[in-house]
């Protein structure tokens, strides 16, 4: 049986694969960005589809399925190894946390705006091929409309506190996926984390922001303004909960075996 590595193996690996995020290309990481964005659409339409099939008295069933069904949306990005925003905090912070000079944070912010934006790019440009009529089965748009009303009504300490869990839940897959050596494990770390997200939910702002564009897409009535307030709250939860809460921890813990082994 193989050994999981220790914590600052762990650590070795991550800052390597955080090196190949912040050293891409303009157009490589723009590329990777704008993929992952679409593909995470098949994750949410896939959750709107499964959950239309199943009746409304089965509720709980309903929105089990649907998280099994939204699932396979991070298999595909980590398998395809593309550029999904939050899952973008752990690799590239212990990189820079590995480096012996000053951190050079210009290429942290370029990464993590152009992953932002070209996941929101790629993303809501694939939204609008499933509103064309008749592309979803009879269904799938009336709960996609409903899930974005729950995002949009949600109070903004539920979703800043969603947006914790998310962005916790998200960093620590970036840190597991560094511990196991074979695709299978990798897409099985995935889907469990996919699935989790779905259940709770608990917030992912790409995800969140292409939930409730949908709904607006098929009609909810979501203001502008709910939107943006709703991207500020869930991401500054991301970044608490995935940076403060996760990859500080990690660095800090294998800072302080550092410590003790000198």
């Amino acid at each position: 049986m193989a050994i999981a590595p220790d914590p600052a193996e762990i650590f070795d690996r991550a800052a390597e694969e955080g090196e190949r995020r912040l050293n891409q290309s303009v157009l490589e990481l723009i590329s990777n960005s704008f993929i992952a964005g679409f593909t995470v659409v098949f994750g949410i339409v896939a959750l709107g589809i499964v959950e239309a099939h199943i009746p409304a008295r089965y509720g709980g069933i309903a929105a089990i399925a649907g998280a099994l069904a939204f699932g396979v949306a991070l298999v595909f990005l980590i398998v395809g190894r593309t550029e999904l925003f939050n899952e973008n905090f752990f690799d590239p912070i212990a990189a820079m946390a590995a480096r012996d000079d000053s951190w050079a944070v210009t290429p942290l912010l370029r990464l993590w705006a152009l992953t932002f934006v070209f996941n929101l790019v790629g993303g809501g440009l694939f939204t609008f091929v499933f509103t064309i009529d008749g592309t979803l089965p009879s269904g799938a748009a009336e709960v996609l409309r409903h899930t974005a009303e729950e995002i949009a009504h949600r109070a903004p300490t539920a979703e800043f506190a969603k947006g914790i869990v998310g962005g916790a839940l998200v960093a620590l897959l970036s840190f597991l996926l560094e511990a196991v050596n074979s695709v299978r494990s990798r897409m099985t770390l995935a889907y469990i984390v996919g699935v989790l997200l779905t259940l709770g939910p608990f917030d992912h702002v790409v995800v969140t922001i292409l939930h409730v564009l949908f709904g607006v897409l098929f009609g909810a009535d979501i203001t502008l303004l709910t939107v943006a307030v709703s991207t500020a709250v869930v991401t500054a939860g991301n970044i608490v909960g995935g940076i403060g809460l996760v990859t500080f921890s990690h660095i800090a813990e294998v800072a302080g075996a550092d410590d003790s082994s000198s």
